[in-house]
């Protein structure tokens, strides 16, 4: 695997920081796993790819040091292992897509159809790019006077031919791995209005970290449209609880309420329901 000319100039800057790190007997001070794997999520994300090689010489660790992170973050379905290296689950287009609406399709159909029954005529809600939000959104179509922002290409288009359903997808960059728009700047022209409910997939759940992404971009879309939404609706399968993703997007006490499906554990689903925060199970 080549390296990039990013990953070098991210690398090289990361080594002139580490050097500003050192203590005053030359010695390097060692990043605690947590947070090197921290680091691993966040170049992933922007380089989309990197060597076992680069990461050795990086951190000023071992080959298999870096192997048994890689195949953690790999187990957590964060990234995706190659040979010798990493990519971002988000760089593999065509799998994600198609890994992403294989998963769970009945669970999701589920939860879609029941969400849809929370949804009135005359709504504006928000849907993010979640699968589980796309099947949701198939169930919206006979609405009348509905209004839905969403960030993702996907849904806009399932909603294209709604008559009764007006579509808004705020501009920003387009992130042609997940098909869906993200940056602050795109959401500007949103900060006047409020929405009624905003459904919000999740790779995972927690109850000390809430809801959180393995994408920093979508997590800050998602961060600002949970400010604006007067309700907040987590949607998504028994398969995420419990796990834990690169980026927190909301606490658990700005959820109102949860949609799953019933194969959640019930120790996990016992301990939110004690944080006085409704679950659904369908």
């Amino acid at each position: 695997m080549e390296p990039s000319l990013f990953i070098l100039l991210y690398l090289r800057y990361n080594r002139k920081q580490t050097k500003a790190n050192e203590d005053n007997s030359g010695m390097k001070k060692p990043l605690f796993p947590e947070i090197r794997r921290k680091e691993i999520l966040q170049l992933l994300d922007r380089a989309g790819q990197i060597s076992v090689k680069e990461l050795s010489q990086q951190y000023d660790v071992s080959e298999v040091t870096i192997r048994s992170d890689l195949e953690l973050l790999a187990e957590k379905q964060l990234i995706r292992r190659t040979h010798g290296g990493a990519m971002a689950l988000s760089r593999d287009v065509a799998l994600l897509i198609s890994h992403r609406r294989s998963q769970q399709v009945q669970e999701k159909e589920r939860i879609g159809t029941y969400c849809a029954s929370l949804v009135e005529n005359g709504d504006s809600i928000f849907l993010d790019i979640s699968t589980t939000a796309l099947a949701l959104s198939r169930h919206l179509k006979d609405h009348q006077n509905l209004t839905v922002v969403t960030n993702s290409l996907t849904t806009a288009q399932e909603l294209l031919e709604a008559d009764g359903v007006n579509v808004l997808v705020p501009g920003g960059n387009l992130r042609k791995e997940t098909l869906s728009i993200t940056g602050m700047e795109g959401l500007e022209w949103l900060q006047g209005y409020h929405f009624s409910k905003g459904f919000f997939g999740a790779h995972g759940i927690t109850i000390e970290d809430g809801l959180t992404d393995v994408s920093l971009y979508e997590a800050e879309v998602k961060r600002h449209m949970v400010k604006q939404c007067k309700q907040v609706i987590g949607i998504f399968d028994s398969t995420k609880w419990g796990r834990v993703g690169f980026a927190s997007f909301a606490a658990l006490a700005d959820v109102d309420l949860i949609v799953t499906d019933a194969g959640a554990r019930p120790e996990l689903v016992d301990g939110v329901r004690m944080k006085h925060i409704d679950v659904k199970l369908v």
